[in-house]
């Protein structure tokens, strides 16, 4: 080979080896991403890696904007109670003591409501604020303390409105249950414990539809709940009458119960109901609830078929002079629709479709009674407690 043209092929390699190593220096030092090419497909290059951590860097943001943006209509319900102590003074007499009783004054942090109109409208459950001997107050966001002027129970459902003396309040946005699907994020917030004001929990709606007994006889209340909203969403003591949220801010539940022996089981009223309601107490000033007069329990559509019988709800009680009382339903019946709209446990059952309904309003049912189907009118009328 000629001495030129070594030179030349000389020149050529260190040049290239120079372009190497150079680009490999910028690349490191400037992060210019050249190189990453040319990593095994097993490596994680810096433009994939931040991928997950954005993923619950959103999450994150998601959760803290709901939170930021509901706790402001979120508020703590409590009460003020004079209770009864000591023992009477006469049972022992016998032996010449005296037990001199007495009254204290207790108050506690009870559940939780939210805001749905400026001028101090509360949505809270019933069962908050069952003691009618009790005095209740509403602490809002600020820690400013008001005492609850009115109370208004819903008859049919675990719901109750609480007025308050209150100016420039933020209520809440509210969604719709309807369009709910399993597997949706929630957030729920609440009072937990009755001791730990604005807790926050997140999960998912784990269930639609469901029908649950809620309360029990020692706690003085039991409530048959159609239609109710499962979730996962930690629901606590306290949390009662609390929103459940979904990722826009809305709220799209009222919490209401949580399974007893059971982790993360909690329930909530459908957001839709409260809005029926709602348009209802702005009308009229009250609750008013059409009332068709049965207890029942839902048949599904498995159970029909395995029983060769219609799918719908199963009449067990008449209640004696209600508008199925007079007339005609029968324990035994199935109810099959109601103005053509079929019963189905899977859509909320019968209250689902009664709740829909007007005090006053004239409904065809179909039955199922014997073997037969037959048509019957009823007029529903105003249930009261």
């Amino acid at each position: 080979m000629k001495p030129k043209n070594f030179l030349i092929n000389f020149a050529i390699v260190l040049l290239a080896v120079g372009l190497v190593l150079g680009g490999a220096f910028l690349d490191r030092q400037f992060h210019f991403g050249f190189l990453d090419r040319f990593s095994s497909s097993s490596d994680i290059s810096p433009s994939e890696a931040p991928v997950v951590e954005q993923k619950v860097v959103r999450e994150e943001s998601v959760v803290i904007e709901v939170a930021e943006k509901t706790s402001p209509s979120v508020v703590t319900v409590g009460m003020k109670k004079k209770q009864s102590f000591g023992l009477p003074s006469d049972l022992f007499s016998f032996f010449g003591f005296t037990f001199p009783g007495g009254e204290q004054e207790i108050q506690q942090d009870v559940g939780t409501g939210f805001v749905v109109d400026a001028q101090g409208l509360i949505v809270t459950n019933k069962h908050v604020v069952a003691d009618s001997q009790a005095q209740y107050q509403v602490i809002t966001a600020d820690n400013q303390s008001y005492p609850v002027q009115n109370i208004y129970r819903d008859p049919a459902n675990d719901l109750a409105f609480l007025k308050i003396d209150a100016q420039g309040l933020i209520p809440v946005e509210l969604g719709d249950s309807d369009n709910l699907k399993v597997g949706q994020f929630v957030v729920a917030i609440g009072t937990a414990l009755g001791e730990f004001r604005h807790t926050v929990t997140t999960g998912v709606i784990s269930g639609l539809g469901r029908g649950i007994t809620a309360g029990s006889a020692f706690e003085g209340y039991v409530e048959e709940l159609d239609n109710v909203i499962q979730t996962d969403a930690a629901i606590n003591p306290g949390n009662s009458g609390g929103p459940l949220i979904n990722s826009a801010g809305q709220v799209v539940g009222v919490n209401v119960a949580v399974a007893s022996g059971a982790e993360n089981i909690g329930f909530a009223l459908p957001i839709n109901t409260v809005k029926t309601a709602l348009a209802d107490f702005r009308q009229t000033g009250e609750f008013s609830r059409p009332f068709l007069g049965v207890n029942y329990t839902m048949i599904s559509r498995e159970a029909a078929i395995l029983n060769e019988i219609p799918e719908g709800a199963y009449v067990v009680e008449v209640v004696a002079g209600s508008p199925a009382d007079e007339a005609g339903i029968k324990r035994g019946d199935i109810l099959i629709s109601i103005d053509g709209q079929k019963i189905k446990d899977i859509k909320g059952g019968l209250a689902q479709i009664i709740n829909k309904k007007k005090v006053g309003e004239r409904v065809k049912i179909l039955l199922w009674r014997e073997g037969e189907s037959q048509e019957i009118e009823v007029t529903l009328r105003e249930r009261t407690e």
